[in-house]
């Protein structure tokens, strides 16, 4: 299976990657969609965050799971089209954040041929995955197959509050 190579990001309050920037921007867009969205079907109480899962998916939410197995947390995103070298995975202890890029680019091996138009695009995926715990950075791995990108990241060991007990095993 192939593996895709994942930033590691040891501090969760480290945000100097470029990747932080671009989720930020996309966040906004996200917001004014949502916004569009809760003004078109004309206000109330209740759809908030109805609004903002559907301009989420509209805007860049291919479909995810994330699961708890054996000590790790196991995050599974479908990317179909997308070649292994065209994903990028950063690892947080709090999150998991994929982009996929791809650019379609016009060719046609038919000189005959006359393309009368085309939905394909430039197009770049972004996946934020907020994990229930602490995950270890270090051990976090992807693999991607058949078009499901798998991440992997081991729970943290949590280690003990400052001035908690600690019991000591007698032999």
């Amino acid at each position: 299976m192939p593996q895709v190579d994942v930033k590691k990001v040891t501090k969760s309050d480290d945000r100097t990657m470029p990747i932080f920037e671009e989720l930020d921007r996309l966040a906004d867009r996200i917001r004014v969609e949502a916004y569009n969205l809760f003004t078109r079907r004309g206000g109330g109480d209740g759809h908030a965050l109805e609004d903002w899962i559907n301009a989420e998916r509209a805007l860049c939410g291919p479909s995810t799971e994330l699961a708890e197995l054996d000590g790790k947390y196991d995050v599974k995103i479908a990317l179909a089209g997308f070649e292994p070298t065209e994903i990028a995975v950063t690892a947080t202890p709090t999150e998991v954040i994929v982009k996929a890029s791809h650019e379609h680019r016009k060719s046609s091996e038919d000189k005959d041929t006359k393309v009368r138009w085309s939905e394909f695009r430039s197009n770049d995926v972004y996946r934020r995955v907020s994990l229930p715990g602490a995950a270890d950075v270090d051990r976090t791995t992807a693999s991607f197959k058949n078009g499901l990108l798998e991440i992997v990241a081991p729970m943290a060991k949590a280690a003990p509050a400052a001035g908690a007990k600690i019991p000591i095993a007698s032999t």
